[in-house]
């Protein structure tokens, strides 16, 4: 089985910066894509930024230029650099991974607990 832990979350001041950071563990053979999306109450899902094996990265329009993804293959680590934050920022952020585990040697959509954001003066 595999997990995705997400770290880094917390109240923050507008204009203020923070970075999560989304580690996998377990049975993994190998991880595709990797993401980051949030909720905020009342509202859908939606996806913040995501990046491939290889490294190029999507962006959502809301954060294009705020917010950074990157990943640290070698510890099946995805981060996201959020600076120049806005109150409306203010959600529960999600780490994904498009992960193929040992155990299946087929690819499953990996979801973490979800660590709080809150941007607010």
């Amino acid at each position: 089985q595999v997990q995705l832990v997400e770290s880094g979350g917390g109240l923050v001041q507008p204009g203020g910066s923070l970075r999560l950071s989304c580690a996998a563990s377990g049975s993994i053979f190998s991880i595709n894509a990797m993401g980051w999306y949030r909720q905020a109450p009342g509202k859908e899902r939606e996806m913040v930024a995501s990046i491939t094996a290889g490294g190029s990265t999507t962006y959502a329009r809301s954060v294009q230029g705020r917010f950074t993804i990157s990943r640290d293959n070698a510890n099946n680590t995805v981060y996201l650099q959020m600076n120049s934050l806005k109150p409306e920022d203010t959600a529960v952020y999600y780490c994904n991974a498009d992960t193929m585990t040992i155990a299946t040697m087929r690819y499953l959509e990996v979801w973490g607990q979800g660590t709080l954001v809150t941007v607010s003066s």
